[in-house]
């Protein structure tokens, strides 16, 4: 059991510091769909599960993704 990894941290994006799987996996699936309407994959692969192809390139950091909520910019308190 000691080498689980905490918060399901292999599959997290490599960049988010909440290690957060539900936001690895809407990123995959987004991914996969572009890939299911005729996007080209990043990596060369032999697999034709273009969930599959997806889950890897978000796995290795190559898919851009917004987080809204973290992007977002403070509103300010209109002034009186």
């Amino acid at each position: 059991m000691d080498n689980i990894p905490k918060n399901n941290a292999v599959f997290a994006i490599p960049d988010d510091p909440e290690q957060s799987t539900y936001r690895f996996i809407i990123v995959a699936a987004k991914r996969a769909r572009q890939l299911q309407s005729g996007s080209r994959p990043f990596l060369p692969t032999t697999s034709k599960k273009s969930t599959v192809i997806a889950t890897e390139e978000v796995r290795r950091g190559l898919v851009n993704y917004e987080d809204p909520i973290r992007d977002a910019q403070p509103i300010e308190a209109p002034a009186e």
